[in-house]
């Protein structure tokens, strides 16, 4: 096979770049180790910056989107049975969207269908080769049958584990990392969400967050030590432990019901440098991860990407590879502030292990200003909703 863009990983960033491309004349093909149904049975978050539900819309995407998304003008800190809201459309002009990964992915999906988008599935030994030359090319098996795609550039989608990242070579690359000493623990129930906004809770046993997916259907999350197994958690257990965590107004509040889908995510800052080797580029979770209490994980792939489309459009329509050059660089400038966001939220939030009761006092203060300081409030808002592209 001959294309354009060989994309490795067709999970939402793989999709989006795929359909933008293709709404430029840009020709693509995805290659997915996985089934469909396996990529559309991922639970994920949903929580959408306002420069990513405008890149949907630019995808020919947003239509459901808008009409079913929630939008969300503000979000409630919590601590010490007491609470507050953070007005994002007061302090920063603007909101944020939740809508669930799995429906956005399935959206993208229909629309790469419709177009008759060429996606490839249950790949494997997936090899990218000749990536520091002229001429790359992707090589795979398929149902045991080796096969090759010439492209001009490759596009590494597929995820922390993914062949991708791994190509460039050591001596290039260089990864940066913080493990955390927690991980959080997340029930999916069919019950309405407790707040209309997103609750962020700090308290002495340890953080907790309220969030949704829809009118039924509710996401909550406790932190909970890494050597912990969902089994370990009955659902009244779970139950019992949030309502400890969050105000005693919002618990009483809180309809319990049988979890359809329980986890643990460890958490983790990663950024691996640079994001582009020869006519290899690396857009989201193959290039990093954010813990997610920013929000901010699904939002910087988005981000990735409108980089990377934005210049592959300028190389192919106009002829400039300015922003192909550029974009390893462009795409790591907003990634860092991302992380940084990321690791500031988690700090004022979590109780970690090694805490002194100095740290304590130092995350109480640190909430009681952004409590009452307009100016931390704006920048926690922009943040947020996302910082220009």
């Amino acid at each position: 096979m001959r294309t354009q863009v060989c994309i490795i990983g067709a999970g939402p960033s793989g999709l989006l770049l795929s359909q933008l491309l293709h709404r430029k004349g840009i020709e693509s093909v995805v290659l997915e180790r996985k089934t469909k149904d396996y990529v559309l049975g991922r639970i994920r978050a949903g929580v959408l910056e306002h420069g990513f539900a405008e890149l949907m819309r630019e995808a020919g995407v947003g239509d459901r989107m808008d009409r079913e998304g929630y939008i969300h003008d503000g979000t409630v800190i919590a601590y010490d049975n007491h609470q507050f809201r953070v007005d994002f459309a007061a302090r920063a002009n603007a909101s944020v969207i939740v809508y669930g990964q799995t429906e956005l992915t399935r959206d993208l999906y229909a629309a790469r269908e419709a177009a008759d988008g060429k996606i490839i599935y249950n790949v494997d030994d997936v090899r990218i080769q000749d990536a520091d030359g002229d001429a790359p090319y992707v090589e795979f098996n398929v149902g045991g049958q080796g096969q090759r795609i010439d492209c001009d550039y490759v596009v590494g989608c597929d995820g922390f584990h993914g062949v991708s990242r791994k190509t460039i070579p050591e001596t290039v690359r260089k990864e940066y990392e913080k493990i955390y000493p927690f991980g959080w623990l997340g029930v999916l129930s069919e019950t309405p969400p407790v707040h209309d906004e997103l609750i962020y809770s700090n308290s002495q046993r340890g953080f907790a967050l309220c969030s949704m997916r829809n009118e039924n259907l509710s996401r909550y999350y406790v932190q909970c030590p890494l050597d912990h197994k969902p089994e370990d958690w009955s659902d009244d257990a779970f139950w019992e432990e949030l309502k400890r965590r969050i105000p005693e107004e919002t618990a009483e509040k809180l309809i319990t019901g049988p979890s359809i889908e329980k986890s643990i995510a460890p958490l983790r800052s990663f950024v691996t440098e640079p994001m582009r080797w020869g006519k290899l580029f690396l857009c989201g979770d193959a290039a990093h991860i954010v813990p997610p209490t920013g929000a901010k994980g699904l939002n910087t792939a988005a981000s990735d990407i409108y980089y990377l489309y934005h210049a592959m459009v300028q190389f192919y329509v106009d002829g400039e590879e300015e922003g192909l050059d550029r974009y390893s660089e462009k795409a790591l400038a907003r990634i860092w502030k991302a992380e940084r966001f990321s690791w500031w939220m988690s700090n004022m939030l979590h109780l970690y292990p090694e805490q002194s009761a100095f740290d304590r006092k130092m995350q109480r203060a640190e909430l009681e200003f952004l409590e009452r300081n307009e100016s931390a409030q704006k920048v926690m808002a922009e943040n947020y909703v996302g910082l220009p592209f």
